[in-house]
């Protein structure tokens, strides 16, 4: 081909040509910067301003029990289909920001200061990406939990256990809230994990936020063009959110899918996060032919940044469709 040609013939000119190039230091005339810019991307659904701000993301050993009802290589297989490293997993947070005309809505918080210290800055960068944003946590007219996993109400609080949205109104999911505030069900809950995570929301909702939340119910709007959507399985009260405006919306599944290369391709999958796995599965797939049939965007809290996009049919499975970058809103 003549491109191949060209192509050939210009780099034995160059190889002709190097004797007299003079040779420059191998040492960058700058340092490397080393760090990423701030996180957080901006769309419209009709007249709404969403603002996905990231929380970072958090990369660890894969467990033999990630997936509960995989084995490992079949695990391993499915990030190496999708140019993922085999035996790691990366899991991304993305809270959202949502600016209605008349109200700031904060949707989930991110894993808070503590995860940002502990994990050198590798997650809990939701508070610091709110700047970046220009948004601050003073201004936030509501904050609106999907349900009372750490990653999603430990940013309610500072590192030493102050409000971090100290103007807001904290919704909460009612049957999530009686859930985890039920001293039975916290005395029967297994040790470890379950027990853990008891402990945790007593300690944000309790001690840190004095109780100061409102409950709500499924199919009622939280905020204005946000209605709220049963979506149980992967904790009790596990909750949706369809956003409208005009003709325009967008589906935000929250913890509907976890990490979309396993769940979404392998909706069958049971991730050990799901305190119900045959429900979350019976959810995943009810939300997902929804999302299909209805051509319905999805904003996914564990999808890699900035985590919106589409979902099609492939075969029994489902596979995501990224929406494009846009460059203004």
């Amino acid at each position: 081909m003549d491109i191949t040609r060209r192509l050939a013939l210009t780099g034995a000119a160059t190889m002709a040509a190097a004797p007299f190039i003079p040779t420059s230091s191998a040492k960058a005339a700058v340092a490397p910067v080393g760090k990423q810019a701030p996180s957080f991307y901006r769309y419209k659904v009709g007249d709404i301003e969403v603002a996905v701000v990231s929380d970072g993301a958090n990369t660890f050993p894969l467990a033999d029990n990630f997936v509960l009802n995989a084995k490992k290589d079949d695990v391993n297989n499915a990030l190496e289909k999708a140019f993922l490293p085999r035996d790691k997993m990366t899991i991304h947070f993305a809270p959202l920001a949502i600016n209605t005309g008349g109200k700031l809505v904060v949707i989930d918080t991110g894993n808070g200061a503590a995860a940002n210290a502990a994990t050198k800055g590798a997650v809990g960068q939701f508070a610091a990406n709110l700047t970046a944003a220009s948004i601050d946590p003073k201004n936030v007219d509501v904050v609106v939990i999907s349900h009372f996993h750490g990653d999603h109400v430990n940013g309610l609080l500072t590192a030493d256990g102050q409000p971090v949205f100290a103007n807001a109104e904290v919704l909460v999911p009612s049957v999530e809230w009686k859930y985890w505030m039920d001293d039975g069900e916290m005395s029967r809950a297994p040790a470890g994990r379950m027990q853990d995570l008891f402990k945790n929301n007593r300690r944000v909702f309790e001690a840190g936020l004095k109780k100061k939340v409102t409950p709500y119910e499924w199919g009622k709007e939280v905020a204005p063009g946000l209605l709220a959507v049963e979506t149980i399985g992967h904790t009790p009260g596990h909750t949706s959110y369809v956003l409208s405006s005009g003709a325009d919306k967008v589906f935000i599944q929250s913890d509907v899918t976890n990490h979309p290369d396993l769940f979404v391709k392998n909706p069958g999958w049971h991730a050990g996060f799901d305190q119900d796995g045959a429900k979350a599965e019976s959810t995943r797939r009810k939300v997902y032919d929804m999302l299909v049939a209805d051509k319905l965007k999805v904003q996914g809290f564990h999808y890699p940044f900035p985590g919106l996009g589409n979902i099609e049919k492939d075969g029994a499975s489902y596979r995501v469709v990224p929406a494009p970058w846009s460059p203004i809103i």
